[in-house]
């Protein structure tokens, strides 16, 4: 516990489990009393948690969906993914490590895979860009899945970032064509792509790999047009508005599956992803695979019609 990190919203949790963590360096095999107070703490320190989670705000799933110890991009691949292999570059300018791709076998399927990583540690997340891709990480991801299609390989894509990366050096080598070229590849796909949304899916920088036939999000995650610091900004000129941002634009998982932007969502254990790891990493996998499952026997152009389909039906209900 001394290693996890606690959010604003948790300190209540924090103060519980801190003296659970107490009691238990007291307690020994004899000590009887301690043992029934840590029990008892034990439990009181559950029900806040799943109290707590079970009413998040919109700014509090934001929090959440940005924890600096959820799982990210490579730890799906290495819960879910067997004989991966990383693809590098766009064959045009260079590799950018914010977005990774390649190809691997999920549940005794090949397949390609790819998602933004924002990286773990102080070195990691300069080296992934924090998450935020340049123009040669969506022509990398446009390479791949004309590779996944041309040998009938289903793309799985995880969503993880604040947006594409915003700098001139990006606008310089045509930052929207590149990610409009990569939506309009992920609508092309004659082979059925899911894309799950794992913590941030910021503006165009995540449509670009997530226009799939099946969108997913974590229960905690969010999608969003763009920040709710930044549409703060734009709409009030007040980045400190961020809350109220958050709550208008309706960016949790909830809300988007209730407008029929998404698919489904993947419940987090109580706590959020980052408290279960690996639960939540064989919770992704089940929901991918049912997923996938839905378009077995499919042909090339039912596939395409289907998430055709599906994105025009958008808003039609609202």
């Amino acid at each position: 516990m001394s290693m996890r990190s606690y959010l604003d919203f948790e300190k209540p949790v924090a103060e519980l489990e801190a003296k659970v963590e107490e009691l238990r360096a007291l307690a020994t095999d004899d000590s009887v009393g301690i043992g029934e107070e840590l029990v008892r703490l034990e439990a009181k320190a559950a029900r806040a948690l799943t109290d707590l989670y079970s009413s998040l705000t919109p700014w509090q799933k934001t929090q959440v969906a940005r924890h600096q110890q959820r799982p990210h991009f490579i730890h799906y691949v290495a819960g879910m993914i067997e004989d991966f292999t990383p693809l590098a570059g766009d064959r045009k300018f260079g590799e950018d490590e914010a977005l990774i791709a390649g190809f691997g076998r999920f549940r005794g399927r090949s397949i390609c895979v790819m998602g933004q990583e924002k990286g773990s540690d102080t070195d990691g997340r300069i080296r992934h860009n924090f998450g935020m891709t340049r123009p040669e990480g969506y022509r990398k991801a446009v390479r791949l899945m004309e590779l996944a299609d041309r040998f009938d390989l289903p793309v799985i894509s995880l969503v993880d970032t604040a947006g594409a990366f915003p700098g001139i050096d990006a606008e310089e080598r045509g930052q929207a064509e590149a990610i409009a070229r990569s939506t309009e590849a992920c609508l092309a796909l004659g082979v059925p792509n899911v894309a799950v949304v794992v913590g941030e899916g910021g503006s165009g920088g995540a449509v670009a790999i997530a226009t799939a036939n099946r969108v997913l999000m974590l229960e905690h995650s969010i999608y969003t047009v763009a920040s709710p610091e930044a549409s703060a900004s734009i709409l009030w000129r007040d980045s400190g508005r961020r809350q109220d941002a958050a709550t208008n634009m309706k960016i949790t998982a909830q809300d988007l599956l209730r407008f029929g932007i998404i698919d489904g969502i993947i419940p987090e254990p109580a706590g959020g992803a980052h408290r279960d790891p690996d639960a939540m990493i064989a919770a992704t996998g089940d929901a991918i695979e049912k997923a996938l499952g839905a378009f077995q026997g499919l042909s090339k152009d039912e596939v395409r019609e289907a998430r055709a389909e599906k994105f025009l039906a958008m808003g039609r209900k609202i």
